[in-house]
């Protein structure tokens, strides 16, 4: 498999994605990555006897502040948008960026193009659970006023990538709604229900914001705008709660030595609520596999990223979800 990763893009860049990049080739034998960035930057953290990883310069660089459709338009030459050309060009399987989030969007669209089928493209985020499954919470951004049948092409799409990326059979598709009842939630929110009764998913029906990290679902879908609020107010609860936790430990001896005491469990508690561990968020929905890491990932996050893309590519997810996609419209035609 050859993974496109844009070197320049996220907090940590280049240094941590080559550092990423490397450890990548090393677990995977069959991977060979292309670095798209700046040469001058880029070689000098090369190895002199690397194999399987080889740099295409890229002039520019979208930072992470820019106006996405802008920038995207305007820095043709730039680290995100040539790699996202390499793959829908042929020379790559799949392209992996921390980068710009909104140009990783946008891109995905202009430069690869939507699956046949697909009415939106939908960005997920795998949010730890406290069962370890972790489950994908569709959509996080990429579509902010989404209709009842789009939902339920996040559902087709979430479902396929849950299959392929975390092994599971059989995924549990709920819908993010105020209550378990049927008739609970707006009326886009009762069509998508009855849609998805309807699908040939495991659709477990309405669930609650709290039932998220309790695993209520391995797949949760809800549209952009819902979802981005749900995924910043579990990260500032994360953080909140841990500052609070930190604040109480260091008081007196008293608690320092319960957090003494307590190290082996806080870090075991802090390992399963690493982002990195579930390799980024994909962005479903586009003829190709793309993986946004998050724009603090470190060599770690970066390389589980590539691993998930290229396991991704291996069993052709975009092709699943387009011929899913075929079906559902054949059945609704019908």
């Amino acid at each position: 498999m050859r993974i496109v990763v844009d070197a320049m893009g996220g907090d940590h860049a280049p240094q941590e994605i080559v550092q990423g990049a490397l450890a990548a080739v090393q677990e995977i034998p069959s991977c060979h990555i292309t670095l798209v960035g700046n040469e001058s930057q880029l070689q000098p953290l090369l190895p002199g006897d690397v194999q399987r990883v080889a740099v295409h310069h890229a002039e520019q660089v979208i930072d992470g502040h820019e106006q996405p459709a802008r920038a995207v338009r305007r820095k043709r030459a730039s680290s995100l948008v040539v790699g996202m050309q390499l793959v829908a060009a042929g020379a790559g399987d799949a392209f992996v960026s921390a980068g710009n989030t909104g140009a990783i969007m946008v891109g995905g669209l202009l430069e690869l193009g939507r699956l046949p089928g697909v009415e939106r493209a939908a960005l997920g985020t795998v949010i730890p659970t406290t069962d370890g499954r972790g489950t994908l919470l569709l959509d996080m951004g990429a579509t902010m006023d989404a209709t009842a049948i789009q939902l339920m092409q996040f559902a087709i799409m979430g479902s396929a990538y849950m299959e392929l990326a975390r092994g599971l059979s059989a995924p549990r598709v709920g819908l993010l709604n105020v209550g378990s009842e049927e008739s609970k939630g707006n009326e886009v929110v009762k069509q998508a229900y009855r849609l998805l009764q309807s699908c040939d998913l495991n659709f477990v029906g309405n669930i609650e914001g709290r039932d998220i990290i309790l695993g209520g679902a391995d797949v949760v879908l809800c549209d952009g705008f819902v979802g981005n609020v749900v995924l910043k107010h579990t990260e500032g609860l994360g953080k909140g709660l841990f500052e609070m936790m930190k604040e109480e430990f260091t008081r007196d001896l008293r608690g320092k030595l319960g957090a003494f005491l307590l190290r082996p469990a806080l870090r075991n508690v802090l390992a399963r609520m690493d982002y990195s561990e579930y390799g980024g968020a994909p962005l479903l929905g586009v003829k190709g596999v793309c993986i946004k890491c998050h724009g603090s990932s470190r060599a770690r996050a970066v390389k589980n990223g590539i691993v998930v893309a290229e396991r991704l590519a291996a069993m052709e997810l975009p092709n699943k979800i387009a011929a899913q996609m075929a079906g559902i419209k054949s059945e609704r035609d019908g």
